[in-house]
């Protein structure tokens, strides 16, 4: 047992350097002025480089292959060995050089993203999307070289461990063959009632202070721990930093109030996630951390999409809204279900209803995987993109590529294979909720968050997702959670459910 020790002391110290490398991170997207972000590039790559000189060391190497021999494991210490030998394993694909190189650039590229979308510039972003397009081929190559997984395939894999490429075009495909025609019927369904009964829009401006107290009242509803944490504005929501210290960040829009709540909520379940992953005893090692970047996802869409957006959440938000922002005849509760469930094909995937989404995402996989793939060029992202917006969802941005193919940071942090874990985060969110309703009762679900009182909903997400971190492989948590392996029939039947039958 002495060579495993010594691993989890060494997977502590990069447990400790990858804070601050997320501290710097996250300063560099809330705080950080444009012309610091050379050096801060440079002060990353230097804290990487050390973190990967650790992680792939041949003391490393020789501890994690004398630690295979170490009798009498608990099981919690030889699922923590696995996730060692597979985070070196990975790691060690790739040269210290590239490392260092890879982080000076999308420290780089986040900040030339941000100013050409404030720009609407494509121009001004094309030479750095070239620059991130044939780092994340480079990249591809490494990892795969000593597998049988394509480039694109694996890159994903660094997302989302065991998914490959053929069960994900099968459940895309899936997706496809039904979802368009399940937007059309619900589109159609809500123009008519809105014929009849128009909504009632809510009442704007409203100023980012009033909507920044509401935000902070959600996070405690979800009882984020704000001793350990913070909420912050930023470009691109986003969740970060570690789980002693997990950040959230929104955007506030003062005639868009639904922007930030719903964002709000929806970091908070990925930061639910965060700080109360993993056996706790064991915090720094990779345990600890989440299973994959699905599993991330269908926390933070559970708490949005299966909660936040449902009927029961429109009954207990109605009083909250007059308390924050004052009495308006919007705020009732039949007229804010409608409002939280309205569904019409947008540029924006951020702001996207749930039935759209998907197509979102479908759109952005083609994408990605054809510049990794090599079947098209940086310089076709927006034609390419602006085609497949019409075809899968009626719109066009023309010349607006800040509505198009500028209004993502993922690819300027290098995470090309990331997107699909958004769809597959939907459909297990559909598939958890479906379970726990079984567990608990339909109406007992229905009663916990038309009251706010979430604790019994939280109590079968920590015993099934967040308790065990890394504790068993993708699949075989999500059946040990639900009875099945991923199974996107529930997502399909969800959203039947709440926008065809309305039997939310």
């Amino acid at each position: 047992m002495q060579s495993y020790t010594q691993l989890e002391s060494i997977f502590s110290r990069i447990y400790r350097l990858n804070h601050l490398l997320s501290l710097a991170g996250w300063d560099a997207q809330v705080n950080m002025p444009p012309k610091g972000a050379e050096a801060r590039g440079e002060a990353m790559s230097e804290l990487e480089r050390y973190t990967h000189e650790l992680l792939t060391s041949p003391v490393t190497k020789d501890l994690l292959e004398k630690a295979k021999l170490a009798p009498k494991m608990s099981p919690m210490e030889s699922a923590n060995l696995r996730e060692m030998r597979r985070l070196f394993e990975s790691e060690s694909l790739l040269p210290e050089e590239f490392v260092q190189r890879k982080s000076k650039l999308t420290t780089k590229a986040q900040v030339v993203w941000q100013e050409s979308r404030e720009k609407n510039s494509f121009q001004t972003y094309l030479p750095v999307l070239k620059e991130l397009v044939a780092t994340a081929r480079e990249e591809g190559k490494y990892r795969s070289s000593t597998t049988n997984m394509s480039v694109y395939e694996a890159l994903l894999d660094v997302f989302e461990p065991g998914m490959n490429l053929k069960t994900l075009d099968a459940v895309f495909a899936d997706v496809k063959s039904w979802l368009p025609s399940l937007l059309k019927q619900v589109v159609e369904k809500q123009e008519k009632m809105n014929e009849a009964n128009p909504i009632v829009p809510i009442t704007t401006p409203i100023s980012k202070e009033k909507q920044e107290a509401l935000g902070k009242h959600m996070m405690g509803i979800w009882q984020f721990d704000l001793e350990a944490g913070r909420l912050d504005s930023s470009a691109h929501p986003f969740t970060g930093m570690t789980k002693e210290d997990t950040r959230i960040t929104t955007n506030y829009n003062p005639t868009d109030v639904e922007q930030s709540l719903y964002a709000v909520i929806h970091e908070t379940g990925h930061a639910k996630y965060e700080q109360n992953c993993g056996p706790r005893e064991m915090i720094t090692q990779p345990i600890c951390n989440a299973r994959s970047l699905g599993l991330h996802e269908s926390q933070s869409l559970f708490a949005e999409m299966q909660v936040g957006r449902s009927a029961a959440f429109s009954a207990f938000l109605t009083p909250l809204l007059k308390e924050f922002y004052g009495e308006q005849p919007s705020f009732q509760e039949e007229n804010l279900k409608r409002i939280a469930q309205k569904v019409k094909p947008g540029f924006i995937r951020v702001h996207a209803d749930e039935v759209s989404y998907p197509l979102h995402i479908i759109l952005r996989y083609e994408i990605e995987r054809a510049l990794i793939e090599g079947t098209m060029e940086a310089e076709d992202v927006p034609k390419v993109w602006n085609a497949k917006m019409k075809e899968y969802l009626g719109l066009d941005p023309g010349d607006r590529d800040d509505l198009g193919c500028l209004q993502d940071i993922h690819w300027s942090g290098g995470a090309f294979g990331y997107f699909p874990t958004y769809t597959l985060g939907s459909m297990f969110a559909a598939q958890l909720m479906a379970t726990i309703k079984k567990e608990l009762g339909e109406e007992e679900v229905r009663r916990c968050i038309r009251s706010g009182e979430l604790s019994p909903i939280f109590a079968k997400q920590k015993e099934k997702i967040w308790d065990v971190g890394c504790t068993y492989e993708t699949e075989d948590l999500m059946i040990r959670a639900t009875g099945e392996k991923l199974n996107p029939a529930y997502f399909r039947e969800h959203l039947e459910r709440r926008y065809l039958r309305g039997e939310d």
